[in-house]
């Protein structure tokens, strides 16, 4: 198939071993596929030169990352811009820009875990990526709220709520594009541009309620919303109304879930993109 990833956030959500790790992991050029061949940002990854032109491109931030034994916070984002071949500079930059200027001194094991998640989006940003890939970035808050007995209200939840709110607007500005994993689906729903989801090798997309979302709608329909506000206006004012009003909308039946194999629009940036050939006919070899 070929896997399109458009601009913006984009959420993809599955069950433990669906695949979304093997995906982001093949898109990170640590993961080869099986047949056929991987192009990322335009760039060739069957070759040492293409992946690290690749590589150059990506920001990629592993579900466990926290096992640097006794590395601090500063220490985790400086020795990640000297990995990406980038100043020490760009690493103090990207430690104020994330607001770890307190936490920079400290060992990353005795941090909470969102500020945890902070170090490693540092680490995983600082080159200044075109296409960054979090892999389940929420799990280990997830998991610190889920021994509350108190439920859904008790202090666990609340705490993991409060966290969400702050990185979530965090996580929009990392790049152009930005592709997040998560095993249950509220966990993406309402801020994610677009939403998937994988289980048992389909693709599915849901509505989002993120407002980035909504704001992409159709040349006409922005004409329409422009219209019936310039007619509200005319009638507060005790005026005639601009024009005609705008037919109701088309109440229209949900879609259903898309075929094993879908292509998802192209994004208008260079795009992570991942073709498998089908084997011949007899052949042995897997896709």
């Amino acid at each position: 198939m070929t896997f399109g990833v458009p601009e913006g956030v984009v959420g993809l959500a599955g069950p433990p071993g669906a695949g979304k790790s093997t995906l982001l992991a093949t898109f990170a050029t640590l993961r080869r596929p099986d047949a056929g061949a991987l192009h990322v940002l335009g760039h060739d990854v069957a070759h040492a030169a293409g992946v690290r032109a690749a590589r150059a491109g990506v920001g990629y931030l592993p579900a466990r990352f926290s096992r640097a034994e006794h590395m601090t916070a500063g220490e985790f984002v400086e020795y990640a811009a000297y990995y990406k071949r980038t100043s020490a500079s760009a690493a103090r930059s990207m430690v104020r820009r994330l607001d770890l200027g307190e936490a920079a001194g400290t060992e990353l094991a005795l941090l909470p875990p969102d500020v945890r998640l902070r170090a490693g989006l540092a680490a995983a940003c600082v080159h200044e990526p075109e296409v960054v890939l979090l892999d389940d970035p929420f799990g280990e808050l997830c998991a610190a709220a889920e021994p509350w007995p108190t439920g859904a209200g008790g202090p666990g939840r609340r705490a993991l709520t409060a966290a969400m709110a702050e990185l979530v607007p965090v996580l929009r500005t990392l790049a152009p594009t930005v592709v997040v994993t998560a095993d249950a689906t509220e966990t993406l729903t309402g801020w994610c541009d677009r939403l998937f989801t994988l289980a048992r090798g389909r693709l599915t997309e849901h509505a989002t309620g993120s407002a980035a979302a909504r704001r992409g709608r159709t040349a006409a329909d922005r004409r329409t919303a422009d219209r019936r506000t310039a007619d509200r206006r005319a009638a507060d004012r005790g005026a005639e109304p601009a024009g005609p009003p705008a037919p109701a909308p088309v109440k229209r039946r949900p879609a259903r879930p898309a075929p094993p194999q879908m292509t998802l629009p192209r994004m208008p940036l260079p795009a992570a993109r991942l073709r498998v050939r089908r084997p011949p006919a007899g052949s042995a070899s897997g896709v």
